[in-house]
């Protein structure tokens, strides 16, 4: 982490929404916003938004609020999006390869830099954008490229062995949409992304 605070994983997930409303803020070429009108934006209350803004210190204008671009560049420092990340994806099925044509991924700040899949043929004919390689070529590309991040889009029955793989070969922080929650060691960060788990949290609230 180096000099920057300790801040709760929450609190995180809350900067990036933040990040997303003051960048429509800045596109509609708005210089200051109040932290009544963000919080209302980022669907969160005022005394929280501004007790998450309290890991930046004591700034903002009182009558005037937040400098649009200045919170903005604070908030993409403090999590790294200021500059490309490079990212690479395991798993190039349906999933994956839907994945790979995204492009909002550089517009927020990452790049993915290759793909890998367990049968290289097959997985090229899904996508033309990313190289995709076979598994045995993963350490090279994440040493050549500095990565530190990757996608996990794989069946479940795999996902354990590729996460052990990439932490092996140095990554540290993994998106996993395999629908298995894996085991990583304590310095490892894994955010699971499950589909079905969401539908049924949903399903919870859409009963009459």
């Amino acid at each position: 982490m180096g000099s920057r605070p300790e801040i709760p994983r929450k609190t995180v997930y809350r900067l990036s929404v933040y990040l997303r409303c003051l960048q429509r803020l800045k596109q509609n070429q708005l210089q200051t916003v109040s932290s009544e009108a963000l919080a209302r934006a980022a669907g969160v209350k005022p005394t929280q938004l501004r007790k998450d803004l309290t890991y930046f210190g004591q700034f903002g204008t009182r009558g005037l609020g937040y400098d649009v671009e200045q919170l903005a560049r604070m908030i993409g420092d403090l999590l790294g999006t200021s500059r490309l990340q490079p990212v690479i994806l395991v798993g190039v099925g349906n999933l994956g390869a839907a994945l790979l044509q995204y492009r909002g991924f550089e517009q927020e700040g990452f790049e993915i830099v290759a793909a890998f899949d367990a049968d290289p043929p097959r997985a090229r004919e899904r996508t033309q954008k990313v190289t995709v390689h076979a598994m045995d070529r993963v350490g090279d590309v994440i040493r050549k490229h500095h990565v530190r991040m990757a996608i996990v889009a794989v069946p479940g029955s795999g996902a354990q062995e590729v996460v052990n793989a990439l932490v092996e070969e140095g990554i540290v922080g993994i998106l996993n949409f395999a629908p298995v929650i894996p085991h990583v060691p304590e310095h490892v960060t894994v955010n699971n992304v499950n589909l079905a788990i969401e539908l049924e949290n949903l399903s919870y609230f859409v009963q009459e």
